[in-house]
């Protein structure tokens, strides 16, 4: 794992100086859209609704649409500009009690790793989180935009969870619970006794992903059986839209805006690999990069040099997948 943040976690007086490590990852397996006669990638163009012109990445902006159908530009200057709070500090509000916290207001979860010379307050908190079952609710901003998030404990390694806000949380509203009747009496008891004959403890692993498991055997039969198409080589066609992978596209928009602004991008190939078969960043604030938000572009040739070691690991992830894919059709079988 690589470090996709580096900052501090502040309590009191006490600062412990951590790095951010993305702590879930997708195994899903990914297809690309073909066509279906000779297995050739889908390509798609960027073009404008009114026109249906092709538009370069150099002339394409931010614009948001006001209810009455005007669009406002947004330019970087614009959010650059805002009076945002943006730092390198998780900063601790409050500790509060664990069941306060509701599981639907939680986002996404990275593991705290400590520097060397901060163990012993990295330790104090974390075992302050767990003689008290409380979290700490903190505030961060990750990327540019401020998040609510909580600090917990799992094993030995604090986690933080950022949190959605109030209002992204949708209200329920369902017309058909309004006229149930109660249960009585002895239909609640009957339920009482089914669920304490089914109580058991919660173990993941008694769980297993029968449909990625699958879906893996399946590729392995076809691959084994020769039921495969040797794709036609795609031509290079600069002025072609870009192919239905979003790192691919992120990384050639980010070349043509540097080649645009006379910078070099040679130092930038394999970069744009963050996220390709695992949620493992590079050391950058970006987390989740979007179209919308292409920091890459304005960072350093220099920053961009262990671009190369994420190409090396995604390699190997990806052997390590089809090993684990050989498994899979043994046990099949």
């Amino acid at each position: 794992m690589r470090a996709i943040w580096k900052g501090a976690v502040s309590f009191g007086l006490v600062t412990v100086p951590v790095r951010l490590f993305t702590a879930t990852e997708n195994h899903d397996l990914q297809f690309h859209q073909v066509r279906k006669s000779d297995g050739s990638r889908i390509k798609y163009k960027k073009v404008a609704a009114a026109d249906g012109e092709e538009v370069p990445y150099s002339e394409i902006a931010k614009g948001y649409e006001s209810p009455d159908g005007k669009m406002v530009m947004i330019t970087d200057e614009d959010l650059a500009s805002l009076d945002s709070k943006s730092s390198k500090e998780i900063s601790v509000e409050k500790f509060v009690p664990a069941e306060q916290i509701d599981p639907l207001l939680l986002d996404k979860s990275y593991y705290l790793e400590p520097d060397k010379s901060a163990v012993k307050p990295y330790a104090l908190l974390r075992e302050a989180l767990r003689s008290t079952d409380r979290m700490a609710v903190v505030t961060v901003a990750v990327r540019t935009r401020l998040s609510m998030a909580v600090l917990r404990v799992k094993d030995d390694v604090i986690v933080l969870q950022t949190m959605l806000w109030p209002d992204e949380v949708r209200k329920p509203s369902f017309d058909v619970l309004d006229d149930i009747p109660e249960p009585n009496e002895r239909e609640v008891k009957m339920a009482d006794l089914l669920i304490e004959s089914m109580v058991d403890d919660f173990e993941p692993n008694d769980y297993e992903d029968d449909y990625q498991q699958a879906v893996q055997a399946l590729v392995e039969r076809k691959l084994a059986g020769g039921d495969v198409k040797a794709a036609p080589k795609a031509k290079d066609d600069d002025e072609g839209g870009d192919v239905v992978d979003l790192l691919a596209a992120l990384q050639r928009s980010v070349d043509r805006a540097k080649a645009a602004r006379g910078e070099d991008t040679s130092a930038d190939s394999g970069a744009g690999q963050e996220g390709s078969g695992s949620d493992d960043g590079a050391e950058t604030e970006d987390d989740d990069a979007t179209a919308d938000h292409k920091p890459a572009a304005k960072k350093s040739t220099a920053r961009k040099a262990p671009a190369k070691k994420a190409a090396s690991s995604t390699t190997k992830k990806a052997a390590a997948k089809k090993s684990t894919a050989k498994r899979t059709t043994k046990k099949a079988s």
